[in-house]
């Protein structure tokens, strides 16, 4: 019984990174939905019959916990997720939550009312579905109150970079960062929302400048993660890892071994 997780692409693979790191003994499966990605242009119904369907796979493969690395499947299909569709037996967590627990500086778990935080200004970097779907600004509301929250679709960032355009990918960071800061001239911080874009991290931090803390969510995730398997070691179980795509595995192992710098073999989901 492995800890799955999932991602339309190759970007959970920079979560998947760190709760490896986080948690050595703990065996993960990975899935890509690499056919249908990428999902931050597809419409709500479509991304929540999309993201059961991979899930159900996962469930399949021994997973009785999935991590949602994909954001857009978190903001657009999670909720609908848990209250309508995961069976009584499993969990499915999505990446949204540690990432506002740390830019509210809550602690883990913490459910005390909203109340009002250090940050007052927030960008928001996400999919035009996670934008669309305003899942951030909703789970945010839980925990506090005060805080003004631009965000801005990137669109064309998650393409170019599954297709290994570096280049082209950096000139979209650059685009979206001036479209951001033009309607908020002065973030606070910002929100890498989605997990392709810490492979751009640094290139979001050079086009906002230094003032601005960024927060991205791979380590957040493991460290929440970690927390989550101490309070249930029953959904951690044992097994082993394996990387799944239902795209073609010659091609998304060789994208995904350029991501992590190491040898990433895929096969057939």
């Amino acid at each position: 019984m492995a800890v799955g997780i999932f991602d339309s692409g190759l970007g959970g693979l920079t979560v998947l990174d760190a709760v490896t790191q986080r948690l050595p003994g703990v065996p993960f499966v990975y899935l890509a939905d690499s056919a249908h990605a990428p999902y931050g242009v597809r419409t709500s119904d479509d991304i929540f019959e999309l993201t059961c369907s991979s899930v159900e796979r996962l469930f399949d493969a021994g997973c009785n916990l999935v991590i949602l690395a994909c954001n857009t499947a978190s903001a657009a299909a999670l909720r609908r997720m848990q209250e309508s569709w995961v069976p009584r037996d499993k969990r499915v967590l999505g990446v949204f939550v540690p990432l506002i627990e740390a830019l509210t500086e809550r602690q883990w778990g913490d459910n005390s009312p909203p109340r009002e935080v250090g940050i007052k200004h927030v960008a928001l970097f996400a999919t035009p579905a996670t934008v669309s779907s305003r899942a951030f600004q909703r789970e945010l509301a839980f925990r506090a109150i005060g805080v003004d929250v631009e965000a801005q679709a990137c669109g064309g960032v998650v393409d170019a970079i599954e297709d290994g355009d570096m280049i082209l990918a950096e000139a979209l960071v650059r685009s979206h960062v001036d479209a951001l800061l033009r309607k908020m001239p002065q973030p606070d911080a910002a929100i890498l929302g989605c997990t392709h874009y810490p492979l751009m991290q640094d290139n979001f931090q050079t086009a906002l400048g230094t003032e601005v803390r960024v927060f991205s969510q791979a380590s957040l995730v493991a460290e929440s993660l970690a927390d989550y398997l101490e309070r249930h070691p029953e959904m951690q179980g044992a097994g082993e890892s394996a990387f799944l795509t239902t795209g073609d595995p010659g091609r998304v192992s060789d994208r995904a071994t350029q991501f992590l710098r190491r040898q990433i073999v895929f096969t057939a989901a």
